[in-house]
């Protein structure tokens, strides 16, 4: 075995899904595992199959669509769980039996009302019993993070001699800091004899942000298998992030590790269960989030602009994002200022850039953020009314929509001062709208990304669509306000053309 390997363990479809509100259905799990098969995923934990029957079925029709990544199957210690995973599992090309017990003094006391002897018998038991159907068992030692190490090095021993080939050391409760997490690591590597004969794994949760910061300490430490999530989703705060850790090994290469995980799928894959599971990625994000790589201080634009790696770590390319966003606001330099005006075609060295600037924070000064028109307007293009008639221009949005009746939208554009006209079906109101303005422009864009926010909260609300699109490799983003959805996306989507042409 490559011992500088690390190998990803995703359970965002039974760890992740159990988030309020994020439950998917079969469909879109088998959706989600083929992602995570194209993203270099080792493990996928597909569900907990004695919960409920459509846990059950889920793990039964993801073992058939996968292929490549082992198809594990989450257990408590006892035979009717194991029954059950060992069961779901059947049709899988390699599966594997999660099963475990609490191993802290608190689980043992509050929640089994047990002994440290019965549990450890407990533990034991259920791992011989997995083995009568894989040769494949991962033991989890819950609440470890708050274990007693000599009693969890005993547990741990014990399951190894059992036919656990993959110890699971999980840091239940979020609770400890790197060190001490590194260390418990480290101490199990030390005083479990048999330990060379299985992997540990590392499972840990966000309670006090520290997920990812533990995980890495465990690598350091011994561990060769990490537990993680897109997104970092999960019960209360979340799990570790599978993009952090795979990016954190990727940029550090000094650490020497390595994992199977295609980074460039990253973006497209944290996008889909961001959808999927209704769970709107934070914007500060670190990997995926809308502001990962964008820019507004004047010093890390000029920075960018200069050179990518003053201010990047990261190329947003080797995550699947084509490129960073700089966005002018009254933070901004003059380095950032010449960007978007040669972007919008103005030759710099026949203008006085200093004078512009000037008036540029003037307008920057009043606007959190200034727009393409703004500063069209800014170097005397016109005022609002010669943007319109020079660039796009909504005249009439009509939708139709209800159940049963399949949307349908008609839009007019004022384009250059002629008006067109165009109607569209589509899976919803603004996608029926958006495809009536593409049956008008007839132009290759693809949209990238969309949110909506209610500025203040109320179904009366004025709501805030942001959108980014892409054109011939290029992203722009476009902005709408309105109390109707369908119209702020409309005038978003429409203030992105503007950009665009």
């Amino acid at each position: 075995m490559d011992k500088n390997r690390v190998y990803v363990f995703d359970t965002t479809l039974r760890d992740g899904e159990q988030v309020p509100g994020c439950q998917l259905t079969t469909v879109e799990k088998i959706e989600v595992a083929k992602k995570l098969e194209a993203l270099g995923v080792d493990i996928i934990e597909a569900g907990f199959p004695i919960s409920s029957p459509g846990d059950f079925q889920s793990v039964v029709e993801i073992s058939k669509a996968i292929s490549e990544p082992v198809i594990c199957a989450l257990t408590r210690a006892n035979t009717k769980d194991i029954d059950a995973a060992a069961e779901a599992l059947r049709f899988a090309k390699r599966g594997r039996i999660h099963t475990g017990i609490g191993s802290s003094d608190m689980h043992i006391k509050y929640k089994f009302n047990s002994t440290r002897d019965e549990i450890l018998q407990r533990a034991v038991d259920a791992v011989k019993y997995a083995r009568k159907f894989t040769d494949d068992v991962e033991f989890y030692a819950e609440d470890a993070g708050r274990a007693d190490n000599e009693y969890l090095a005993r547990m741990i021993e014990a399951v190894i001699a059992a036919g656990a080939t993959t110890v699971n050391i999980p840091d239940t409760n979020g609770y400890c800091l790197p060190d001490q997490y590194g260390a418990k690591i480290k101490y199990l590597m030390d005083h479990v004899s048999n330990i060379d004969k299985a992997i540990i794994s590392v499972h840990c949760h966000n309670d006090l942000g520290l997920a990812t910061a533990n995980t890495i300490a465990g690598i350091q430490n011994g561990a060769r298998q990490v537990e993680c999530t897109i997104n970092g989703i999960g019960e209360r705060a979340g799990n570790t992030s599978l993009e952090e850790v795979a990016m954190i090994l990727k940029t550090h290469h000094a650490l020497g590790y390595h994992t199977n995980i295609n980074s460039k799928g990253i973006y497209e894959i944290s996008n889909m269960v961001s959808t999927m599971m209704r769970m709107p990625v934070q914007p500060n994000k670190a990997i995926v989030g809308r502001n990962a790589f964008a820019h507004s201080s004047g010093i890390h634009q000029d920075g960018v602009l200069k050179h990518r790696e003053n201010y990047e770590i990261l190329n947003p390319e080797d995550v699947g994002i084509n490129s960073n966003a700089i966005i002018l606001t009254a933070r901004s330099g003059r380095h950032a200022l010449k960007h978007h005006l040669e972007r919008l075609g103005y030759k710099i060295d026949k203008i006085n850039l200093d004078e512009v600037y000037e008036r540029f924070l003037v307008v920057a000064d009043n606007k959190k953020e200034i727009s393409d028109a703004d500063l069209l307007q800014l170097m005397g293009d016109g005022d609002a009314k010669v943007y319109d008639d020079k660039g796009i221009k909504v005249t009439l949005l009509q939708v139709v929509c209800g159940d049963p009746l399949r949307p349908m939208a008609t839009v007019k554009l004022l384009i250059n001062g002629e008006e067109r006209e165009a109607s569209a079906a589509g899976n919803g109101p603004v996608n029926a709208t958006i495809n009536a303005i593409h049956a008008i422009i007839k132009d290759e864009i693809d949209l990238d990304e969309f949110s909506i926010q209610a500025m203040h909260g109320g179904s009366e609300d004025v709501s805030k669509v942001n959108m980014r699109v892409k054109h011939n490799g290029q992203s722009y983003y476009g902005f709408g306000y309105s109390t109707d959805i369908v119209n702020a996306s409309v005038h978003a989507y429409v203030d992105a053309l503007n950009k665009i042409y």
